[in-house]
């Protein structure tokens, strides 16, 4: 009976030990911390993510930032691109004036435009002003072309000084009507007000 009572005695000592066993690993967790110490990591960890986050914002808006300065930028340099473009145009255009310069000749109630083009391309431009009643005749007057009497009207050599002759070289001075090759010879085409009448070297 005393053998049975001191087993009871070291049954009920040993579940006591558990309990405390069982109360201290409830109270401080695995991990051996208390729970209090459980919360506070938990908020440093938390606190941890939103700084990680908030840096990562900060680093989204200075991007952007830098996006919409570079883009800026951009546009400035191709406004400043097209500016000079546009002036570069300008004197272009202006050079191209320059080179041809209209020069008046002559008197009269018509006027038309005549355009001389030598074997380079280079043009030089006239307005006419006539009475007479055929492109030839208001040429010939202001010596402007010269050539020989032909079955076919006048066989235009010279024209403002510039002689093509096909016998020496296989050049000769073609007559185009606003653009179009005459149908007519210079001496039978009638002076038209507004038109332009050319003559150009060709072979």
């Amino acid at each position: 009976m005393q053998k049975k009572f001191r087993n009871k005695k070291l049954f009920s000592l040993l579940l006591c030990m558990m309990l405390t066993v069982a109360m201290a690993f409830g109270t401080t967790g695995c991990n051996g911390k208390s729970s209090d110490e459980n919360a506070a990591d938990a908020q440093a960890e938390t606190a941890s993510q939103e700084s990680v986050q908030a840096e990562e914002s900060m680093q989204d808006e200075v991007s952007d930032d830098a996006s919409a300065q570079s883009g800026e930028e951009d546009a400035q340099e191709a406004a400043t691109e097209d500016s000079a473009d546009a002036q570069a145009k300008t004197e272009a255009q202006a050079d191209t004036d320059a080179q041809t310069e209209v020069t008046e000749l002559g008197e009269g109630q018509t006027a038309f435009t005549f355009v001389v083009a030598d074997q380079d391309g280079n043009e030089t431009q006239f307005l006419i002003h006539t009475d007479k009643e055929t492109v030839g005749d208001a040429l010939l007057e202001l010596g402007l072309i010269a050539g020989d009497e032909s079955e076919y009207g006048l066989y235009v050599k010279t024209v403002n000084g510039i002689t093509a002759d096909y016998d020496a070289d296989q050049t000769y001075w073609a007559f185009y009507v606003n653009g179009e090759y005459a149908q007519t010879g210079v001496d039978s085409t009638a002076v038209t007000a507004g038109d332009t009448y050319s003559f150009k070297v060709e072979k």
